[in-house]
C-alpha cells in the first residue's frame, strides 16, 4: 500500500451544494450511477462519519476508489480494520474493505475513470481511461482503492 498523503479538498460548491444534494437523493433511496453514502467510524471520535462515494462494480466485485486521494474517509476505513457500511435509503449494506496495493490498482482506476470521468477526471492529473498502464501505475499511489467483501459471521 501507498505511503502517499496526497489529498485534494472539496471546493465550496461541492461541500455546500453538490454533496448535500447527492446525500439527500441517497437518503430517499435514489442512487446516481451506483452512488452510496459511506458510513465509517471516526478514528478519533468513534462517531459515525458519512460521505457520498461512487460504488464501482468490476467483474462482479465491488470497489471504492478515492479520487481525491487520502481523505478522512480513507483514513477512517484503514483505522477501523476496513469495516464500513454503504447506505441507500433505509438499506444498510455492511462490508469489509481491503486496500489494494498500488500495482493492482490500474485496471480498477481505468474502470473508475471510464465510468465517472466527467465527475472526477480533474483529480487524476490528465490521466484518463485511455492512458497507458504505466501512467495509471504512476498515479496509483495517490488514489486509494478498496475491494469490498461481505463480513464473515
Amino acid at each position: 500500500m501507498s505511503e502517499s498523503t496526497h489529498y485534494r479538498k472539496p471546493g465550496r460548491l461541492t461541500r455546500s451544494l453538490m454533496n448535500p444534494a447527492v446525500e439527500l437523493l441517497m437518503r430517499l433511496g435514489i442512487s446516481v450511477w451506483g452512488s452510496r453514502i459511506l458510513e465509517v467510524r471516526g478514528r478519533t471520535s468513534g462517531e459515525p462519519r458519512r460521505t457520498p462515494v461512487n460504488l464501482l462494480r468490476v467483474d462482479g466485485r465491488d470497489y471504492l476508489v478515492s479520487p481525491r486521494g487520502e481523505g478522512q474517509w480513507v483514513r477512517n476505513v484503514r483505522a477501523d480494520g476496513g469495516r464500513l457500511a454503504l447506505l441507500l435509503g433505509a438499506h444498510r449494506d455492511e462490508r469489509i474493505a481491503r486496500e489494494l496495493p498500488d500495482g493492482e490498482r490500474p485496471p480498477i482506476l481505468r474502470a473508475y475513470l471510464k465510468k465517472w470521468k466527467m465527475e472526477v477526471g480533474v483529480f487524476f492529473d490528465g490521466v484518463t481511461a485511455d492512458s497507458s498502464d504505466e501512467e495509471l501505475l504512476r498515479i496509483a499511489p495517490d488514489h486509494p482503492v478498496f475491494l469490498l467483501s461481505e463480513p464473515t459471521p
